[in-house]
């Protein structure tokens, strides 16, 4: 699973969209000091673009904390910012907070909420991840009731139609 999480790292990592120039190179530094595994330089670059609400910053930070690189390992706090930049759109972050409900880590185990991010996750997904998500959504509805799939489907559906800022 772990290796999964850093390719999808990875592939997230090269997607650069959305940005203000400042924020790209710091965005960029951050993402060079992470693959020259200079883990606490990528935190401290990446926590204030993170703070600030830059998407992919925090689903980057979320992972550091979930694999305790560059911080200590805290699921409470991979969760949390996992979710804001869920919350924001970022399919990746969408997938691993999917995860995260789905094995309990950070949160209270849920496979409805599970379900859900991972189904958002696949919906919105770059084509190269997601044939992946969808058999990550697929795992988990595997352990479901019919029931249980409909209100994950459901509450994927309100998620996405909610209006944005």
């Amino acid at each position: 699973m772990r290796t999964s999480m850093a390719i999808a790292l990875t592939v997230t990592m090269l997607a650069l969209a959305g940005t203000t120039p400042a924020t790209a190179d710091a965005l960029a530094a951050g993402r060079a000091a992470y693959a020259r595994r200079d883990y606490a330089r990528a935190a401290a670059m990446l926590g204030p673009l993170a703070e600030r609400g830059n998407a992919e910053a925090q689903m980057m930070l979320g992972f550091m904390f979930a694999t305790g690189q560059g911080v200590p390992q805290a699921y409470d706090a991979a969760t949390y910012w996992y979710r804001r930049s869920a919350e924001q759109g970022n399919t990746t972050a969408q997938h691993l907070l999917g995860l995260m409900y789905d094995k309990g880590h950070g949160v209270r185990p849920s496979e409805i909420e599970a379900y859900k991010w991972l189904n958002l996750a696949a919906a919105r997904a770059p084509k190269a991840n997601r044939d992946y998500y969808q058999r990550l959504r697929d795992a988990v509805a595997s352990k479901m009731t019919r029931g249980q799939i409909t209100i994950g489907q459901w509450r994927a559906l309100e998620w996405a139609a909610r209006p944005r800022d």
